[in-house]
């Protein structure tokens, strides 16, 4: 299965995964529309680079059957059954299902490995489970 690994301790917290997720993913320049989230302000237990590990959990909780898994393993919405509920993104224990003002439909990472590309240190890569 695909995922994309993530070392919070090599992050220095450039926000280069972020951009280029949002560019690449979702074609804006907002940052609140990348699925990957760097943590600025982290508390006792947090994480720095917040991104979904694809376990799959979402899946069983969308009643419009929206989500499944791609061959590679890479848990995708389908655009076209997703109503907006938004019920999996409430039920994600990872809080990496993302939701934006302008889009009806939640979005998360689909471990393109674009932000792989730009990480300075190697904190992000792309691996199988």
């Amino acid at each position: 299965m695909k995922y994309l690994y993530k070392n919070d301790e090599l992050c220095i917290q450039c926000h280069n995964c972020e951009i280029t997720c949002a560019k690449k993913v979702q074609k804006s320049e907002d940052l609140r529309k990348s699925a990957i989230k760097i943590n600025d302000n982290m508390k006792y237990g947090e994480e720095k680079i917040n991104v979904c590990d694809q376990c799959g959990e979402c899946i069983d909780v969308c009643s419009e059957m929206a989500l499944g898994r791609a061959k590679n393993g890479v848990v995708l919405l389908d655009k076209k059954k997703c109503v907006g509920c938004l019920i999996c993104v409430g039920f994600c224990s990872k809080l990496s299902m993302r939701t934006h003002d302008d889009m009806i439909e939640p979005f998360k990472c689909i471990a393109c490995g674009e932000c792989v590309k730009t990480c300075p240190t190697g904190a992000l890569e792309i691996r199988e489970k």
